[in-house]
């Protein structure tokens, strides 16, 4: 299983071995300092991968709804199907 997984998580490209739950625990400090240095760490019961540990990135601010009120306008004409793209779904080609 560990090679199944090896080749699964890509070892040997700075990617830890998995880590067993138990392991995980008491080593949490070290895990957390070789996930932010960039390594790959993975966190396994029973030889399986559960998890992945990996850094936060920088906060998402969230999209205010209702910013670009005022700013978009539909034409009078938006819902009318011009002549040719008509004449296009009809099968009458030029």
């Amino acid at each position: 299983m560990a090679n199944q997984t090896n080749q699964q998580y890509g070892a040997g490209m700075g990617v830890l071995e998995p880590v067993n739950v138990y392991e995980a625990k008491t080593q949490l400090s070290r895990l957390i300092d070789r996930a932010l240095a960039g390594e790959d760490v993975v966190i396994a019961r029973s030889g399986r991968p559960l998890v992945r540990l990996v850094p936060v990135g920088h906060p998402v601010p969230r999209r205010a709804p209702g910013s670009a009120r005022g700013q978009i306008h539909m034409t009078d004409d938006f819902d009318e199907l011009p002549a040719e793209l008509a004449a296009a779904f009809r099968g009458e080609l030029p």
